[in-house]
């Protein structure tokens, strides 16, 4: 198939409808508005015009597609920062009742109304649960449009077949600009589910209910599988180093290029990147630990003004087998650089940047 060039938010639109999605809610917000441009009229062009829902606020938005995945449809909402934070509620709710869905996050930098900005602040939120209570989402972390694409293409699968949330962690930067992608077929879901509200009282939701033992023993059982089957993760130049860069998304594209100068310059580093943040790939560490296990330190590369994967990180590295430093550059709003990078990455050597753990 003939590669379209596409903008990320046009892109994974097509890419969601195409994976199965029959049911969208949201509100705009930007950087991500797009999304529910696109589908306002993609929707009703496959035949599902009350299939797309412009509610009325987020809050709303995360409600129905709660309601649409409880009967069964693949539903996706998609919002950005402040957008997300006002779903949460719902998102536990969805967590609790193991009720499949996916979240488009287009994550725009800072706290409160933060700026339009590309970030990746949202670490700690999207990937610690994001409201209150105990759970996780499955979070993908693309760093290219057919990523991306090809990401929420298998999203409905994995939320099903786990019962549970998948956030697709996209950027300011990555909904906005445009890449030539291949779309892939459109599919259905294969089989039938063996839960969900059908109205005729013969399914049901099928999960433990109240508070109890069994419950906890549901869904502490349910991650005991997703932690070791959905580790994913990609190493660049690493089979040698002496550092690795530590980075997702788009960032981690310029630390490839940061790689590449080092490497020129006789600097022996190397790039590991997370195609999964929860779970934190930490089966990838330690297999960088068989290959190499004399890594001197790690310097976790971040959008954000004070740092947050590197504390997932410096476990990563512990757990490995690793004793050694863990620096961390939080760049704070907008992709960093290559020149910004290499820069950070001479403080260190210097021993101007001390690490953090």
């Amino acid at each position: 198939m003939a590669k379209e060039l596409l903008k990320g938010n046009v892109a994974v639109a097509e890419a969601a409808l195409r994976g199965g999605c029959d049911f969208f809610a949201g509100y705009p917000i930007t950087p991500s508005t797009e999304t529910l441009e696109y589908l306002s009229h993609r929707m009703p062009e496959l035949g599902m015009e009350t299939r797309f829902v412009q509610s009325e606020n987020e809050i709303a938005a995360m409600n129905m597609v709660m309601g649409a995945a409880s009967a069964g449809a693949r539903a996706l909402t998609a919002s950005s920062g402040p957008g997300i934070s006002l779903k949460a509620e719902g998102m536990s709710y969805a967590a609790h009742y193991a009720i499949p869905y996916v979240v488009l996050n287009v994550q725009r930098w800072g706290t409160g109304l933060g700026s339009l900005k590309s970030g990746q602040a949202d670490y700690y939120r999207d990937c610690k649960g994001g409201g209150h209570g105990d759970y996780h989402n499955v979070v993908f972390a693309p760093n290219s449009i057919q990523e991306m694409v090809d990401d929420i293409y298998e999203a409905w699968d994995i939320a099903e077949k786990y019962r549970v949330g998948v956030t697709i962690f996209s950027e300011a930067v990555l909904g906005q600009m445009m890449e030539g992608v291949e779309m892939p077929p459109f599919k259905k879901r294969e089989g039938d589910l063996d839960w969900g509200i059908d109205g005729t009282g013969s399914k049901g939701m099928k999960y433990p209910g109240g508070d109890g033992q069994e419950y906890i023993d549901f869904e502490l059982s349910k991650y005991e599988r997703i932690i070791p089957e959905m580790q994913r993760w990609e190493q660049y130049r690493t089979e040698d180093a002496d550092y690795v860069f530590v980075a997702f998304g788009l960032p981690s594209r310029v630390c490839v290029d940061a790689v590449d100068k080092l490497r020129g310059s006789g600097e022996k580093v190397g790039l590991f990147r997370p195609k999964i943040l929860w779970p934190f790939p930490h089966k990838g560490f330690e297999e960088l630990y068989r290959m190499n296990p004399h890594v001197k330190g790690f310097i976790s590369v971040e959008m954000n003004d004070m740092g947050q994967m590197v504390d997932d990180v410096a476990l990563g590295a512990k757990r490995a087998g690793y004793c050694v430093p863990t620096y961390c550059y939080p760049c704070g709003g907008g992709v960093p650089r290559v020149k910004m990078v290499l820069a950070k990455y001479n403080e260190i050597i210097t021993g101007e940047l001390k690490e953090m753990y």
